[in-house]
Parts: C-alpha cells; sequence; structure tokens
C-alpha cells in the first residue's frame, strides 16, 4: 500500500506532457510514436484517430477525451494525427493546463518522400495507401500552416530527414517519468526558396503505379495546380534575436578532480541563483553524459528547493558538443572544463570538447590565453569554420579551471574544503561572469558604416558624409579585442600592461619581429572612423603608451624601426594600435592582404591620425581596394610576384625608406651613436 501511495504521488508532481505530431500521411507519425513508447521509461498513451472507435476511424471528440483520461491518469500522450493547420491543433493545445505541457513535433519530410511512403505501404490503418494516398497528400501540403510558439506550445521540434526523426525519437525515449525539456523553438530551418520541388515531376509517376486509377493522379496533379503551387517553411529562428542565450556547462571539478558532489551542488546552486537576475531571459544548462548523474539529481533537487525557475536554469542529460543536433536544445555558449595548460587531451569534457571543435578552437584559444589559474575562466569566440560553430550553431567556448582534490593529480588541495570551496566559487563565477559578458556583447549592434575611399587620383578621399556608403558586420572572432579592452582583469595572461585608459597586448599573430597592440578602453570606438576631437586626448596617450613600447623594444636590439599607424578599416572590433617593426620577418605574414594592410597607404600613421583629428575633427580613413595591390618592397618600393620572393627580397635590400615615411617621425629609429 505504502508503495502505491509514493507512486501516486510521485505522478501527481511529474509534469505530464501533450506531444502533437504534426506531418501529412507518410512522414511517419505512427512509427515515430512506436519507437518511442517501446523503450521510454515515460508512461504514454497513443491517441489516433484512424482506430481510436474499437479499431475504425473515430472523431476529434474521442481523441480529446482519451487524451484527457490517459492525462488523468498520470500519462503523458501523443496525438497521433496531422494537425497540419492551426484549427485542428487548437483544441488539443487546451489540453495545455497547469502541469502540462504541450510540444510539437513537425515531420517537415520532403514531399515526394511522404508520397512515396503512402503509396506504396500496405495494411494502413486508416486504409490510405495506393494511387489515392498520392492525392490527399498533396492535397493537405497545400493548406498546411508550421507551428509556432504563440499558439500555446512550450517546446517546437522540427525534423526535415530521417536523422532529425530518430534524434527527435531519442531526445523523448530518453525521458524520465520527473524529467522536462527546455522550452523553445529548435531545429527549424531558414529557407528563401521553395520547400517541395519536383512534385509535379513525382506525379508524371504516380500513374504507372500499381492500384492507382488514372482518375486518382489525374485529380491529385490537377488539385496541384489549383492550389498554391508549393509551401514555404517559416524563416528559421536559430541564431536569431529570438533565441534565448543559454549556457550549457559541465560539472567543474567533481569527475577527475573528486571534489565532494554535495559541496559541488550547493556551490553550484548558489551561483546559478546569484546570476540569473543579471542574466536576463538568458539560460543556465548544467549538462552530464550519465542518466544516473548524481550531480544532476542533487542540482536539480535543492535548485528545486530554492524555487529557481526552472526554464531558466535546469539540467540535461546528452553529449554536451552534440546538444543540439542530438538533443534539440540550442545553446550558443559551452564550458569546459579544461586543464591549466589550455591544451587537448586526456579525458572527458575537454577532450570531446577540443576534439569536436578541431584546431580552430587551440588557434582561437592562443589568441586569449596561455595558460589558466585554477578559479579563472577564458572567454574564447569561435570563428566561424569551426564544426562546432557550423554543426551546432556554438559561437563561444568558456574554458575554466576548478580546484583538484585528486591526490593522484598535480596540484591537489590535500582535502582542503575551505580553499577548495573558494576556488570551486570562483570558478562558477568566472564562468558566468564570462557568460555575462557574451550576452551582453551579442545584444548590441556595433556600427560599421560611412568610410572613406581613395580618389581616381589615389588620394584619400572621405565618404563619411557623403552618399556613399560602406558596412562591415562583426563576428564572434573579431570581437575578441572588444572583450580584452572591456575586462583587462579576466586576460591577465595575456595582458602586457593597462590602465583606465588603454590596455597592450602582443598581437597573437604577429606580422614582424615586435608586434604589439595598444587597444582603447571607450565604448563605441571600433575603429579609426569612430575617432572624434573628443577622443584626442585618448590617441595621444596610445601613441605615447606605443613609443614606451619602441623604447623598451629597441634598448634589446637597436636595429629595430618601427612604425605606429592603424588600420584604415579594422579586421577586429575595438580601436587598436599597431606598434610593428618593419623587418615583417614573421611566419605569420602569409599573404597580399596581410602585406599590403601595414605597407600601403591603407596603414594610417599615428601621428597623421592625431593631426588630422586635431585639425579636422576627425580622421581620414583608406579604401579596403589597396589590400588589393601590388606586392612592393616597403623599402625601395620594388614588385614581386609573390610573398616568398618578397620576403626574400626584403631581408636583403638596404635601400633607403620612400621619403614620405622619414618625414614627420613617421619611422621610429633609435638614432646612430
Amino acid at each position: 500500500m505504502e508503495v502505491k501511495i509514493e507512486e501516486s504521488v510521485e505522478a501527481e508532481k511529474a509534469k505530464k506532457i501533450v506531444v502533437l505530431l504534426i506531418g501529412p500521411p507518410g512522414s511517419g507519425k505512427s512509427t515515430f510514436c512506436d519507437t518511442v513508447m517501446r523503450s521510454s521509461h515515460r508512461p504514454w498513451s497513443r491517441i489516433c484517430q484512424d482506430i481510436i472507435n474499437n479499431g475504425k476511424a473515430g472523431t476529434k471528440a474521442q481523441c480529446l477525451k482519451m487524451a484527457t483520461d490517459s492525462l488523468r491518469e498520470g500519462k503523458s500522450v501523443f496525438i497521433d494525427r496531422c494537425n497540419l493547420d492551426r484549427e485542428q491543433r487548437s483544441e488539443f493545445i487546451k489540453l495545455g493546463v497547469p502541469g502540462v505541457e504541450v510540444h510539437a513535433v513537425v515531420l517537415e519530410l520532403p514531399a515526394q518522400v511522404c508520397i512515396s511512403r503512402s503509396v506504396k505501404r500496405t495494411g494502413h490503418e486508416g486504409n490510405l495507401q495506393g494511387g489515392r494516398a498520392a492525392a490527399v497528400v498533396n492535397k493537405m501540403l497545400q493548406s498546411k500552416e508550421l507551428p509556432k510558439v504563440n499558439e500555446g506550445f512550450s517546446r517546437i521540434m522540427f525534423c526535415y530527414n530521417d536523422a532529425d526523426v530518430e534524434n527527435a525519437g531519442n531526445t523523448y525515449n530518453k525521458l524520465g517519468p520527473m524529467d522536462t525539456l527546455p522550452s523553445g523553438c529548435f531545429g527549424e530551418k531558414k529557407s528563401d526558396t521553395k520547400s517541395q520541388p519536383g512534385i509535379m515531376k513525382f506525379f508524371k509517376k504516380v500513374n504507372a503505379l500499381p492500384g492507382s486509377s488514372s482518375n486518382e493522379a489525374t485529380n491529385a496533379t490537377r488539385n496541384y495546380n489549383e492550389k498554391t503551387e508549393n509551401v514555404r517553411v517559416s524563416p528559421a529562428k536559430l541564431g536569431s534575436a529570438d533565441i534565448v542565450p543559454t549556457l550549457a556547462f559541465p560539472s567543474i571539478s567533481t569527475a577527475d578532480f573528486q571534489f565532494d558532489l554535495e559541496k559541488a551542488s550547493d556551490i553550484i546552486v548558489e551561483k546559478a541563483e546569484e546570476f540569473l537576475p543579471k542574466l536576463g531571459t538568458a539560460r543556465l544548462v548544467l549538462v552530464d553524459l550519465s542518466h544516473g548523474s548524481k550531480i544532476l539529481s542533487l542540482v536539480k533537487a535543492k535548485a528545486a528547493q530554492k524555487n529557481i525557475d526552472s526554464a531558466r536554469f535546469f539540467t540535461f542529460v546528452g553529449d554536451i558538443t552534440k546538444v543540439r543536433s542530438e538533443g534539440g536544445l540550442h545553446c550558443n555558449v559551452i564550458a569546459n572544463a579544461t586543464n591549466w595548460r589550455l591544451k587537448p587531451g586526456g579525458g572527458g569534457v575537454n577532450a570531446a570538447i577540443f576534439k569536436a571543435a578541431g584546431p580552430d578552437l587551440e588557434a582561437a584559444t592562443r589568441v586569449r590565453a596561455n595558460t589558466l589559474l585554477p578559479g579563472k575562466a577564458v572567454v574564447v569566440p569561435l570563428p566561424s569554420t569551426c564544426p562546432l560553430h557550423n554543426a551546432e550553431g556554438i559561437t563561444h567556448v568558456i574554458h575554466v579551471l576548478g580546484p583538484n582534490m585528486n591526490p593522484n593529480r598535480p596540484d591537489n588541495l590535500n582535502n582542503d574544503y575551505t580553499k577548495g570551496c573558494k576556488t570551486l566559487r570562483g570558478a562558477y563565477t568566472s564562468l558566468f561572469e564570462g557568460f555575462l559578458s557574451v550576452v551582453q556583447d551579442q545584444s548590441k549592434l556595433p556600427k560599421r558604416s560611412n568610410q572613406t575611399a581613395l580618389s581616381d587620383s589615389g588620394s584619400l578621399e572621405d565618404t563619411r558624409d557623403s552618399g556613399k556608403k560602406m558596412s562591415k558586420g562583426w563576428s564572434t572572432w573579431a570581437l575578441a579585442l572588444h572583450s580584452i579592452a572591456m575586462h583587462p582583469e579576466r586576460h591577465e595572461n595575456v595582458v602586457l600592461e593597462f590602465s583606465d585608459n588603454i590596455v597592450v597586448i602582443n598581437d597573437q599573430y604577429p606580422k614582424a619581429r615586435k608586434h604589439v597592440l595598444v587597444l582603447a578602453r571607450q565604448e563605441s570606438l571600433d575603429g579609426l572612423e569612430d575617432v572624434r576631437k573628443e577622443n584626442l586626448q585618448l590617441l595621444q596617450e596610445m601613441h605615447n603608451v606605443g613609443l614606451k613600447w619602441v623604447d623598451r623594444f629597441q634598448n634589446e636590439d637597436a636595429s629595430l624601426i618601427f612604425r605606429l599607424g592603424y588600420h584604415s578599416v579594422p579586421s577586429m572590433r575595438q580601436l587598436h594600435l599597431h606598434v610593428i617593426s618593419q623587418d615583417f620577418d614573421s611566419d605569420s605574414l602569409k599573404n597580399k592582404k596581410h602585406w599590403n594592410s601595414f605597407t600601403s597607404s591603407f596603414f594610417r600613421d599615428s601621428v597623421d591620425v592625431l593631426e588630422e583629428v586635431k585639425s579636422q575633427g576627425k580622421a581620414n580613413v583608406a579604401s579596403e581596394d589597396l589590400l588589393k595591390g601590388e606586392l612592393r618592397c616597403n623599402r625601395c618600393r620594388s614588385a614581386h610576384p609573390n610573398i616568398p620572393k618578397l620576403k626574400s627580397h626584403v631581408r636583403s635590400c638596404r635601400s633607403q625608406f620612400p621619403d614620405h615615411l622619414l618625414q614627420n617621425n613617421r619611422l621610429v629609429a633609435r638614432p646612430e651613436t
């Protein structure tokens, strides 16, 4: 009796789900239900109108009654109907009372696939098969309305092929009686083209299908032509402002570093509760591979005790590198429980993330830091070429290092949990602060417009106030300098010096033997085009700091000659001054764009910028077309066919620099003694 009472209480606590399957005949709705129900730990009831009346077709009212009865019994429900328009779905959505969520799984498979399956199948429950099926499927598709969250769905998952359907099935199959899924719209693809190509060609084949009459095929074709020619897919929500910023993170230090799970779960919940109010609508998701994960159970229970919003802080079972493709959860940021070297290798999350991201992550990490201290985190923007960015929509990885309690691992704390808890709190603070900075950066729309072009005579011509407009958007990769400038204290491993107004770092891909960047710490100064007269004092400070570093380098090697200047159109956001030696002896200098960005008039000398801003209130900015010019020696101006030959010449060229560089202190050389 006690067992039954406990089971009854658990059933009351469990949140039930109504899943509307949406798709035409042949899209695989019944197969989807059967697959999930065969192995799911959650009790399900399948509501199918084709057989609801003692094995025969019934009514919508009968479906609603059976669904209501099943929910009262503590079961979740699959609504196995086509549900292709809003009106057909509306009554079932009303089942979503408190304690019941309403989901949609949209089986948006190609029309050809659905028609072919419907025509060829036998023994269908609703007897929709053979040639007649083609006409029915086609007619249904003409009036299809894709579901939207504002209809009353808490979750919508789109499937466009068999792999998507399998992933969706796995998502529901893994749900235990007490588990929930994140809300939102998942997997919807953007398409500006028609989504059902080749239907007419397909119908020409229907005439020859066994069991179909010529009239059925003709009527199907006629119905197709009389309606809208093709069904369009709604624009995708993924990657748009409608997607909620989400951080997926593993439990830090509880695996290989053997941190106590009770203490760790307390800290996770404590820090989540602290940061959620700062994050707006953004979500935090604790991820673990194991269904029986103790840390997930502890965190889930403690978060519930504190009444933390379960829509914004929840747990998730799955591979952190595949939460979108395999779990339907869109996360734009993931955390990596890394090692102090910030290197691939080892096992667990660190190895998995570096493997999934490929070499791009390691290269991007080196831009930000070379090592990491316990209790710290570093935010790494992923380039658009990274597999994790392309496949999963992840824009940033945040490396975080926690305390080590494992005596078999270096730097263990010898069971000192006073220090360990302090370090773990620091790790989660750094992690969530890093995520907050990403959320804040991505909520802004950086301006990139109003630039300057070269006139026909080759002189600089300002078009900022003319009708000519050029624009450039910032990728996540290009935001790295902005993050360092705004939060240098988070990047102590790469910052050489910083003050209230500037930050100095090494260029991660130096184009010469000595190459540092002086970053402005002022917001809204993305590049040279944003500079105005009120920024003159800042520009002078950047110039003076650059000269200080030149002096330091020349104390080490008096033969070095430097230029200080700005790119007319920077490739990375945040105004930064290049301090670069003129030997250009670097493996990172690889192409024409690299060379011409420092040796053509695209490179604006700092002394000239200071004069222009002082006299005219703004700096002249050159066209990016200059980057396409010939490869010419920066001394004698001789032309060369490729970078290797140019570099070979530059190493031996002892010609005097061009006259314009010898004027106005554009070149900074140590006086000969």
